[in-house]
Order: structure tokens, then C-alpha cells, then sequence
């Protein structure tokens, strides 16, 4: 187990004013007892809506921030108390946050790393063709830091955070604000990363498709605690997502028909389209009642996507 949590928890102290001269202190916890374990080689999804607790929860891991209960070990370390030590075995890449040198070519930026990681230069050659080869910064490595665009930028701090051989690495909203070539250079590389298992990945992300893509176990995370933990089917079943048929008609859809196993949410274009969910019921069977009560012109079998169960997820916590 490469990361264990037990009864993980942080709480803030905020204050509130109270009448015109008085103020009130209150405690907040932004992580209310995480139980947490990575296996080594895992690529785990961290979620959760804005001030779930993953931010902090991942600063705890990364000994930035001190537990205010409970038990947390990454790397077999104590991440405050064996900071320094600990630093060298992750890497961390925080969408909001660099670790470049502003004014400095890139490539000077991952010259310094490579010093101040104490890395040995043939391992920090090897690591950074690699890196080089799956994101392609030998297109941008001479220009200055402050220069470059977003994506740029991204993959820049991806290769510096994986040129010391981390055996952890931490991503917090690794693609947030990434245009669509960006994003998915990032994707390629995170599968590629995976792929190669020696390196463990916990992401956080706002971006649903990064975690359909490349995430075969997820952790959902809610006001502090844990309300998920497994994989997508797991998810897409405990959570109600349904199958979607989309038709096309060549008549209008008749008022009031009703097909077993289906539920109509739209009519459209002049009631020559119709959506139905399907209710715990063979796609077949439906398309098969469908074909019978109306005439088909085309039709599509659309699986659920992660937004609309998620969603469903937080409505239900709330």
C-alpha cells in the first residue's frame, strides 16, 4: 500500500461577525474522516464539487498541511513529519501553482530541478527524452516560462514533476483551462504513465472526461467524507444512470403513448424525435415495441455519461 489513510480529517477555524463589535469563531471541517488506500501502480480519480475537500485532502498527503485527526502514510512516511524525505519520492503539479522558473528557458528550469532533486544526469537525461517523446516540449524547451502558452505551460510542469522518478505523483486540476490539443496530449500521457505502472497518479479534476478516459477506480468525495469508492460500472449502477434511445419518426409521436421498461423526457421537432430512458430494460426490447407503435426513420442506443451520475451522486448526498 503505497497510501493509507484512516479517520483523515482537517479542520479550519473561520470567524463570523456577530452585531456591530462581535465576532464568533467557528469550526469547519473541510475533510471529515477519509479512509483512503492506493495500491502502487494505480491510477486513482479523486472528485468532488467545489470545497469537497480534495485540495486539502491532497495537501495532507503531501505534508503541506497537518492532519487535525486521524492516521496518513505515503511512501511508508509521515508526510509532515518526514517532509523533506518524503518530497523526493512525489511529484505534485498543481493546476493553479508552477514549479518553473517564470523568466528561465524551460529547459534551464528542468536543469535546476535536476540539481536540486540531486538526480544522477544520465537518469535525468533518460527520464526527460521520455517525457520529451510522449509531450513533445522540445518544440517550446528554449523559450522563457512566461512565455509559453497555458497547455505549454502544463506539459512543462508535468515533465519537471516526474524528472526526480517520483513514486507518487499528486494532480490537482492537471487540464483546467487546457484547450482541446492540450487536453488530450495531457490524456495520452497520463494512459501512457499508467501503461507503464511504476508510477502512482492521484487526480483531481472538474473535467469528467479525463476521468472517463483514464480512471479505472474513483473516489467521490462530499462536504469532508467519502461517498463513493469504486469503479465507473460500480457507480453508473448504484446511482440510477439510465440507457438513452434517441428516434427519428416519420409520423408524429402519438400523445399519450407509452412503451413498458421506457419513460419519454422529450418530443421534439414537431414530435418527429422522441428521447426515451430506458427503465431497467434490454435496449432491445424497447427498440423492438418502438419499431411496432411508430415508423422508424433512424434511431441511437446513447450509453449514460458520468455528468448525469454524478449529479445524480451530489443530489442524492444533499
Amino acid at each position: 500500500m503505497i497510501i493509507s489513510a484512516s479517520g483523515l480529517r482537517k479542520d479550519f477555524t473561520v470567524s463570523r461577525k456577530v452585531g456591530r463589535f462581535r465576532r464568533e469563531r467557528d469550526v469547519v471541517s473541510a475533510v471529515d474522516g477519509v479512509d483512503l488506500s492506493v495500491e502502487r501502480g494505480e491510477l486513482l480519480g479523486y472528485i468532488g464539487p467545489n470545497g469537497a475537500g480534495k485540495s486539502t485532502t491532497l495537501k495532507m498527503l503531501t505534508g503541506v498541511l497537518t492532519p487535525s485527526a486521524g492516521e496518513v502514510r505515503v511512501c511508508g512516511l509521515e508526510p509532515v513529519a518526514r517532509r523533506t524525505t518524503l518530497a523526493r519520492r512525489i511529484g505534485v503539479v498543481f493546476g493553479q501553482r508552477s514549479q518553473l522558473w517564470w523568466d528561465l528557458p524551460l529547459a534551464e528550469s528542468f536543469e535546476l530541478l535536476r540539481h536540486i532533486y540531486r538526480v544522477p544526469a544520465a537518469d535525468h537525461a533518460a527520464r526527460l527524452a521520455r517525457c520529451v517523446d510522449l509531450l513533445g516540449v522540445d518544440e517550446f524547451a528554449a523559450t522563457p516560462v512566461r512565455q509559453l502558452s497555458l497547455g505549454q505551460r502544463m506539459r512543462g510542469e508535468l515533465t519537471a514533476a516526474l524528472l526526480h522518478g517520483p513514486e507518487v505523483l499528486f494532480l490537482d486540476e492537471p487540464t483546467i483551462g487546457l484547450d482541446v490539443l492540450s487536453k488530450q496530449a495531457v490524456r495520452d500521457f497520463l494512459a501512457e504513465l499508467d501503461a507503464a505502472g511504476d508510477t502512482t497518479v492521484v487526480l483531481t479534476t472538474h473535467d469528467l472526461a479525463d476521468i472517463e478516459k483514464l480512471c479505472r477506480r474513483l473516489v467521490v468525495i462530499d462536504h469532508g467524507r467519502v461517498v463513493h469508492d469504486g469503479g465507473l460500472d460500480e457507480l453508473h449502477a448504484r446511482y440510477g444512470s439510465r440507457r438513452v434511445i434517441v428516434a427519428d419518426l416519420d409520423a408524429p409521436w402519438p400523445d399519450g403513448l407509452a412503451l413498458p421498461g421506457a419513460v419519454v423526457t422529450a418530443v421534439e421537432a414537431d414530435g418527429r424525435r422522441v428521447t426515451l430512458a430506458l427503465d431497467g430494460v434490454a435496449a432491445g426490447e424497447v427498440v423492438a415495441a418502438l419499431a411496432h407503435a411508430v415508423p422508424l426513420r433512424d434511431l441511437s442506443v446513447q450509453e449514460p455519461g458520468i455528468e448525469d451520475v454524478i449529479a445524480r451522486l451530489y443530489r442524492r448526498e444533499a
